[in-house]
């Protein structure tokens, strides 16, 4: 039996009050949000036996704990949680861990093991590897790998270590695939952004320049992409510029979930903490060390859901949060999140992993007080690089 046939094994014939649960960020594009129920989908047809449910951050429903409402209704009393997640940033480490914590507080009967992001992990790329062939095969042509520059755009996060592992992605898909160069751009938060990262490799003098959102799903953000790409193309006609897929549903994908929650099933299931902000020196962020673990998604869960009669039909692009098109389609308009409070409260955070010694724990025992007033309901860490000249500030909404 080789590894992959013993894992769906281990996975098929797990107990019956053992469920899993998929945590995802959630999103304003109804499109993505029935990607990401289509990835559940396809792991519930390969376990049709094991409750499985899913649920989001913010943005989308249903939210995390009415998926795991739903399996304590199936008489689950442990929940294997994953992160629907590439990186392991702010959500991953943070908001999803706090939201489970919470819930197992708040239920003591069910225990609630989580596990790792997929991460750089070779069935990823590839997945991507896949993406961008169905991509050069779509372009036809007969320009040389070695005349095409490779442009691996991920989402960007406050987290260098985040940011770091996508340009490893790219270096793993240049060697591997053959490119003459490859370069690596963000959709936000940090730098270089895709339009003055795809102006950079416009200089460059490669007659074909690949764009490749390392994504799981549609969105805001890969929209987005697509966008500042045309723009960029359009600025130069002597370059081909080609939108490869990002990565979906692709069955690798769906393996790569599984060896996720073989970890957690083993206590193998362990965070890079070596790299981590909150718990060592990275340099630039050394300020960061010790943040409390906390979500910052509660005052937004759910929102943004039930827009299927915006005039967007469901492929979000924000412009709902544009209040003069708000005004023109008779749309109510609010901003994303803005508030003031005061809170004072203590977290203590432990998440169990196995019964095979592995322990971690997330303790965190604080007083504070603190005041949000911002259109996103995230109460950051500034970034230390805000300035830069090539980013960090989000893409404008187009």
């Amino acid at each position: 039996m080789n590894q992959m046939s013993s894992a769906r094994s281990i996975i098929a014939n797990l107990p019956k009050d053992t469920g899993i649960m998929i945590c995802g960020h959630g999103s304003r594009n109804q499109n993505a949000a029935k990607e990401f129920a289509t990835l559940s989908q396809a792991l519930k047809a390969r376990y049709p036996q094991v409750p499985i449910e899913y649920g989001y951050l913010e943005f989308c429903n249903p939210v995390i704990h009415s998926g795991l409402d739903r399996l304590k209704e199936k008489g689950v009393k442990r929940v294997l949680a994953v992160p629907g997640m590439l990186f392991a940033a702010g959500h991953a480490k943070n908001d999803i861990p706090s939201v489970l914590n919470t819930y197992g507080a708040q239920n003591p009967d069910i225990r609630i093991e989580y596990g790792r992001e997929l991460g750089v992990d070779l069935k990823m790329i590839r997945a991507a590897g896949e993406r961008i062939e169905e991509a050069i095969a779509a372009a036809g042509g007969d320009v040389a790998r070695h005349e095409t520059l490779l442009m691996v755009v991920g989402r960007g996060a406050s987290d260098p270590d985040a940011n770091s592992n996508v340009a490893k992605v790219m270096r793993m898909l240049w060697e591997g695939m053959g490119f003459g160069w490859a370069e690596t751009c963000y959709s936000g938060v940090t730098f270089p952004l895709v339009e003055p990262g795809l102006e950079h490799a416009a200089k460059l003098g490669y007659k074909r320049i690949i764009v490749f959102p390392y994504f799981l799903f549609t969105g805001v953000l890969v929209k987005r992409i697509y966008s500042y790409t045309d723009q960029v193309a359009a600025r130069h006609p002597d370059i081909e510029f080609i939108k490869a897929g990002y990565l979906n549903d692709h069955p690798l994908v769906i393996d790569t979930f599984e060896d996720r929650l073989i970890e957690i099933l083993e206590g193998a299931g362990v965070m890079n903490c070596q790299m981590c902000k909150y718990r060592e020196q990275v340099l630039g962020f050394e300020a960061e060390v010790g943040v409390a673990q906390e979500s910052h998604h509660h005052h937004v869960e759910g929102i943004g859901g039930g827009l299927e009669n915006c005039p967007c039909e469901g492929d979000c692009d924000a412009s709902c949060r544009d209040e003069e098109f708000c005004k023109q389609h008779g749309l109510p308009w609010t901003p994303l999140h803005t508030h003031d409070h005061g809170h004072s409260h203590g977290h203590d955070h432990h998440h169990h992993h196995d019964d095979h010694g592995h322990d971690h724990h997330h303790h965190h025992d604080h007083d504070h007080h603190h005041d949000h007033s911002h259109d996103h309901g995230h109460h950051h860490h500034p970034y230390p690089h805000a300035d830069h000249p090539h980013g960090p500030r989000s893409m404008k909404s187009k």
